[in-house]
């Protein structure tokens, strides 16, 4: 049974359960975001220390261990890694919660980057194998919809559960939630059939000197990263942004931001699957042309909404950047599981992640802590609003580098082998 005929009752049940995974991959991952002011006041943490576990902590783990169990998934069972990970970074969710220094909170964002690090990559790769290629990018599009509903869903809950009771709670009961998430992932998504491939003609190490031969996967993964950077810390210090300069309280900054993320990044995330669907089925450039061509937009409308002079004007200038500066999502996920064989897609789509998420998240978030700090003397209050500003120019370094790999991806894409019956 291939991907054409296999009962899209099935395939739609393990596509909901893989998105409601990534969903609690972004709430645990922004709820850190909008209960920054209640943290950094409870645990008397400077801006680049929050900076630090927003960012460096959960990329350290996170990017480098991807690889490997990405791995690991490509020759066991990549629905057996998916759970397990769901597991392992929502019991750490929850151990934030019971934090009492830096020292404590960092180290348990280490552990959520440890499970989440077995999440992603196999998911791609999964969904590659039950869709056809005439419709992946809308699968994956679907699939990456786990962004803007987490980050909006671990905004607003995390808003309001910290507003009632404490920040703790909001950890704790995240991590509880996937944590019963976990058992239900591991007894329903089953993995299809691959194509019968020997270790001996495709080795998993194989994976990366074919990756390192093809110009489009850099580009693409060194595009993407500059795209993260900005949009991962632009995720982090934006409710900071809104409390210090906007004056608004945790419940506004949480209502605020999850409408941001659920009306434009919905949008974004599905324009971007199903586009790049219907385009680049006649043209594979449209893969790359896509991502650039929202990032050249995205730059200036994010710098007039993060300095206009109110909230009720900001709201609606950063919708349009907020769909847009994840358009890439649907298109390049898939471009990059065509860079390679069948067989070896989560561990390409790990080798991307680990570029991305190193450079991205790794640097965002820390970077404009950094750069409050440095400012903090000549701007005051302001001084997180204009560093947050700074890293969005990396929005059109990332369209520059994906309009370079149009040509390429045309030659380095790879089909997929005849389906077996």
């Amino acid at each position: 049974m291939n991907a054409t005929t296999r009962p899209q009752r099935s395939v739609s049940l393990v596509l909901a359960l893989l998105l409601l995974a990534y969903i609690f991959n972004f709430l645990d991952r922004q709820i850190l975001g909008i209960l920054a002011g209640s943290i950094i006041k409870d645990l008397q943490l400077t801006d680049v220390e929050f900076g630090a576990i927003g960012g460096l902590a959960f990329a350290l783990l996170y990017s480098v261990l991807g690889v490997p169990l990405a791995m690991l998934a490509d020759s066991t069972r990549r629905s057996w890694v998916i759970a397990g990970s769901l597991a392992v970074w929502s019991a750490f969710t929850a151990l934030c919660g019971t934090a009492a220094n830096f020292a404590q909170l960092f180290v348990f964002r280490l552990g959520v980057g440890v499970g989440e690090a077995g999440g992603v990559a196999p998911s791609y790769a999964l969904i590659a194998d039950y869709f056809p290629p005439q419709r992946r990018a809308r699968a994956l599009a679907i699939f990456s919809l786990g962004i803007p509903l987490g980050l909006a869903g671990g905004t607003l809950i995390g808003a309001y559960l910290a507003a009632w009771i404490d920040w703790r709670a909001a950890f704790l009961t995240m991590g509880a939630a996937g944590v019963v998430l976990a058992p239900i992932m591991l007894l329903v998504v089953r993995d299809p059939p691959r194509p019968p491939v020997s270790a001996a003609s495709v080795p998993r190490l194989a994976t990366f000197p074919i990756l390192a031969r093809k110009p489009a996967f850099w580009l693409m993964a060194t595009a993407s990263s500059c795209s993260s950077l900005a949009g991962y810390g632009l995720a982090l210090w934006t409710p900071s942004v809104l409390e210090r300069s906007f004056g608004l309280s945790l419940i506004e900054r949480g209502q605020f931001l999850a409408s941001l993320f659920l009306i434009g990044g919905t949008a974004g995330v599905l324009a971007g699957g199903f586009l790049a669907d219907r385009l680049g089925q006649a043209d594979r450039s449209w893969y790359a042309r896509l991502p650039a061509i929202a990032w050249l937009v995205t730059a200036p409308m994010f710098v007039v909404g993060l300095l206009a002079p109110n909230p009720w004007l900001a709201w609606p200038l950063l919708l349009i950047p907020n769909a847009l500066n994840i358009l890439w999502l649907g298109p390049v996920s898939t471009a990059v599981q065509h860079l390679v064989p069948q067989p070896m897609r989560s561990t390409a789509s790990a080798s991307f992640l680990l570029i991305n998420n190193l450079i991205g998240l790794g640097a965002g978030p820390t970077l404009i802590g950094a750069l409050s700090v440095l400012f903090k003397e000549r701007l005051g209050t302001e001084a997180l609003r204009y560093a947050a500003v700074s890293v969005v120019g990396f929005y059109l370094v990332a369209a520059f580098l994906m309009l370079f790999a149009i040509k390429r991806l045309r030659a380095d894409w790879v089909e997929d082998a005849p389906a077996t019956h």
